[in-house]
């Protein structure tokens, strides 16, 4: 019998449940919020993706990269209890990233960005790509909890404390393959794969493209009025313009 899905912890809307494979070759279920930029994973839930299923959960990542988000709720509840979820950081090799627990130990909600740092597919931008980025921006989302920075004062996230990263093609093939070796398959789209240098900017730009098509063609859906923003005042998504990279390398192959 097939059970209705969890609500979002912070939107409380239902969220959608996607199927994906276990690192032991079983089925797993993982539900996502994409509005809210978030998965609900039950307890080890994480521990669990095979190479695989990340590759499957970057394309539904690629796939919603211009969806309009919502900000996160100062109040958060277990979609399995309904308790509120307690707030805090990790930290791991890639960086520190926000969590948000069920203090009954049911399971714990994760930004897509929060997500990536903790699988190890970030790595800290350099000084001339920040530099770069902040002479073509106004200002970047931070990959680890999301809030808006401004690059051009700020040398580092205000509100979490984190270095600028970036999910780099390099660093999610590195990671993946060694999950893959790990595990019992190789990682099909991470084989015999070398990832091109990234220019981030260039990719910020070219999301930008895509949000203002998107924007416009929702405009023009309400009967509104349209108005492309200014290039120069943008704010990057770090996190959507990593995906698009790292998608590009995942579905090349040789």
């Amino acid at each position: 019998m097939q059970t209705c899905a969890p609500s979002c912890p912070s939107c409380r809307q239902p969220m959608e449940a996607h199927p994906f494979t276990s690192n032991t070759g079983h089925a797993l279920e993982l539900d996502i919020c994409y509005a809210c930029q978030g998965i609900w994973l039950d307890r080890y839930e994480n521990l669990q993706l095979s190479p695989q299923a990340v590759v499957e959960l970057f394309r539904l990542l690629h796939e919603h990269r211009t969806d309009e988000h919502r900000p996160l709720e100062s109040r958060m509840a277990c979609p399995r209890c309904n308790c509120s979820l307690d707030k805090g950081f990790d930290v791991v090799r890639s960086g520190r990233y926000m969590t948000y627990r069920c203090a009954r130990q049911h399971g714990r909600f994760s930004t897509f960005s929060s997500f990536m740092v903790e699988k190890g597919f970030v790595r800290h931008m350099t000084r001339p790509e920040i530099d770069n980025l902040a002479r073509r921006v106004g200002a970047i989302f931070c990959t680890s909890c999301g809030a808006p920075v401004d690059i051009r004062k700020d040398h580092a996230c205000p509100y979490c404390r984190a270095a600028f990263s970036l999910i780099d093609p390099d660093a999610v093939v590195r990671a993946m393959e060694g999950y893959a070796r790990a595990g019992a398959r190789p990682v099909q789209a991470a084989q015999n794969t070398q990832a091109p240098a990234v220019d981030i900017g260039d990719a910020l730009v070219a999301l930008e493209r895509d949000r203002s098509r998107a924007e416009r063609e929702r405009q023009k859906s309400a009967f509104s009025g349209t108005r492309d923003r200014d290039a120069d005042s943008f704010t990057g998504d770090l996190l959507a313009a990593g995906v698009s990279l790292v998608w590009d390398v995942l579905t090349r192959r040789v």
